[in-house]
């Protein structure tokens, strides 16, 4: 089918909305200090973390045994951060680094080599089948013709042979590589409860390398958290179990929830910026290929990542005749301020579960006491 002409609007849109996204999203953090995770009085093992996600992942196993530094602020991206002087200051004195890794935090040689840090790195993406990943990532979309019942069983079959069918095998993690050269691989790991749980037993085992005082300490809260993430994983797993998958269809700003999307059964019918990244700048056949798909597809709405300025969506989705939702923003590339319905992991992807049911016109179930506080 040949895309019908869109309105000069549309058009010039695109290349304003891109700026205004740069614009909003390339804020640096405000110091060191301001990412603080909660590192009790600054005495225990020094840790410094990249991503609000990260950040939140350290907090949790770390307790009062760490001093956390999270680099990103609530709402920035690590696709295009800065580090500010006092970033590389936290950076220089610290101990350890968490990264995510699979090619996300292009900014971290030149940090680690500027702060003079010669610490232990933990790379989260290490606790996950990355060949996994890079099928997932090549299959274009989400699964939901696969997707009857959502099960950790099932969850291991497909990760078997998902493994089976990737062509690279990925046996050796250096830091380089994690950093420089994995275009095959969506680097939005975490959206994945399930991922998150691999990524979660990295971070606990780094920790009770760095600091084997305390490594029965981060095995236990990372028992702990890992159970709450299963809960979690079942509980996103139910709530779309209840909408017939010819109607889990999704639009996002840009191609960040792509395991997440998997996991669940939810097809993915493009993003506005046609890219992993955030920056990106759609073309103008890029907009029309994607009004065509949200038409021929029947998306009943675009959801808009909490890191993205909302306005190419607003005018796509008008052209659409679809809704926006840009009132309540995902949150996929960071997680929210303190006060808001994403400051924590658990919180983010309840919130975005929640947002996505009910512009599809669902409700969903009251969340476990385990997933509150």
């Amino acid at each position: 089918m040949t895309p019908k002409p869109r309105s000069p609007k549309l058009l010039a849109l695109a290349g304003a909305a891109a700026a205004a996204l740069l614009a909003l999203t390339s804020c640096s953090s405000a110091g060191a200090s301001g990412g603080d995770g909660g590192g009790g009085d600054g005495d225990g093992l020094k840790v410094v973390a990249t991503t609000t996600q990260l950040t939140d992942f350290a907090r949790e196993l770390g307790g009062d045994d760490i001093a956390l530094t999270g680099l990103l602020q609530a709402g920035a991206s690590a696709h295009h951060f800065d580090p500010s002087p006092a970033d590389l200051l936290a950076l220089g004195e610290a101990d350890v680094l968490i990264v995510n890794g699979a090619g996300l935090e292009t900014f971290v040689d030149d940090a680690v080599e500027s702060s003079g840090f010669d610490g232990e790195i933990i790379t989260a993406a290490d606790g996950i089948d990355l060949d996994a990943a890079r099928a997932v990532t090549a299959e274009g979309g989400g699964a939901a013709d696969e997707h009857e019942d959502h099960d950790h069983a099932e969850h291991d079959d497909h990760e078997a042979e998902a493994e089976a069918e990737a062509e690279d095998a990925h046996d050796d993690h250096d830091h380089a590589e994690h950093d420089h050269d994995h275009g095959d691989l969506n680097p939005h790991i975490w959206t994945s409860p399930a991922n998150a749980e691999g990524m979660v037993a990295e971070i606990a085992d780094g920790l009770a390398a760095a600091d084997p005082a305390h490594a029965d300490a981060y095995a236990e809260r990372a028992e702990a958290y890992t159970a709450r993430l299963a809960e979690l994983d079942d509980w996103v797993a139910a709530q779309f179990d209840r909408v017939p998958a010819a109607e889990r269809v999704l639009v996002s700003g840009h191609d960040s929830l792509r395991y997440y999307l998997h996991d669940y059964g939810i097809a993915f019918a493009g993003s506005i910026l046609p890219s992993f990244e955030d920056n990106a700048e759609p073309s103008a056949a890029d907009i029309d290929a994607l009004v065509a798909e949200i038409e021929a597809q029947g998306v009943r709405a675009i959801f808009v990542e909490s890191s993205m300025s909302p306005k190419l969506a607003q005018t796509i989705a008008e052209e659409a005749g679809v809704e926006v939702v840009d009132a309540e923003t995902l949150y996929a590339d960071s997680l929210g301020a303190a006060d808001s319905d994403g400051a924590t992991y658990l919180d983010a992807t309840v919130h975005n579960t929640r947002v996505i049911l009910e512009a599809w016109g669902a409700q969903a179930d009251p969340v476990p006491d385990s997933l509150q506080g």
